[in-house]
């Protein structure tokens, strides 16, 4: 595969390896019986023994890092390839936060409290704040983007939608990292709402492009 460079990919590799030597550090500290499961309120709903902890942290750090250095292998379009540094600072930066987020899932073992899920918040919305810069940059591809009939269909609706939806992905990410911290447990009221408008409107919106096309050709 092209631009894959061992060096840097050493810089991903201890990135991905340090939470699991952090559970492993901990394990014998962890109750046999621990949360894996909150609601929007950080209250615990759901609980397994703790062995389902090596599943959550080794499926976020090498599960997604096997995935995305699979995923320029099966491009049929090649546009990993050709974003060259852009597609591993995604890699880097995915592997940092999901990292970040395996850490805090062991801490809530231990202690499940408002700051652990104010944490989870700021490292959400983190992700969602890179994203959005990063969907300005992204070429049309089949795994990685806002991927709709309309998109994958046409480079220009491509754009667009991605343009629009990195301007709510990032106001979203800003929103659910800052928000928790003024309106505090009102914010889980609110924090799907966030979601499902940043994701749902550049839906919309494509549909919409794709028919303004259709009607430009045909004119």
């Amino acid at each position: 595969m092209k631009n894959f460079d061992i060096k840097k990919e050493i810089l991903i590799w201890i990135i991905v390896i340090l939470p699991i030597i952090y559970l492993a550090s901990v394990w014998n500290s962890l109750p046999e019986i621990v949360p894996t499961h909150f609601d929007l309120n950080g209250k615990p709903n759901d609980w397994s023994h703790k062995w389902v902890l090596i599943i959550i942290v080794l499926g976020m750090n090498i599960g997604v890092y096997s995935l995305l250095t699979f995923i320029p292998m099966i491009d049929p379009k090649k546009q990993f390839e050709k974003m060259g540094s852009k597609y591993f600072k995604l890699k880097l930066f995915f592997q940092i936060i999901l990292g970040a987020i395996s850490v805090v899932c062991v801490q809530l073992s231990f202690k499940s409290d408002s700051n652990h899920v104010d944490i989870m918040f700021v490292l959400v919305g983190g992700l969602f704040m890179f994203l959005g810069n990063y969907f300005q940059a992204i070429k049309p591809n089949y795994f990685i983007g806002i991927r709709t009939p309309w998109t994958l269909e046409n480079e220009n609706v491509w754009r667009k939608t991605h343009q629009l939806g990195g301007k709510l992905f990032f106001i979203a990410g800003l929103l659910i990292m800052i928000l928790p911290f003024v309106l505090h447990q009102h914010f889980h009221e609110i924090f799907l709402t966030i979601i499902f408008s940043a994701a749902l409107i550049p839906v919309i919106y494509s549909y919409i492009l794709s028919k303004q096309e259709e009607k430009t050709i045909k004119n």
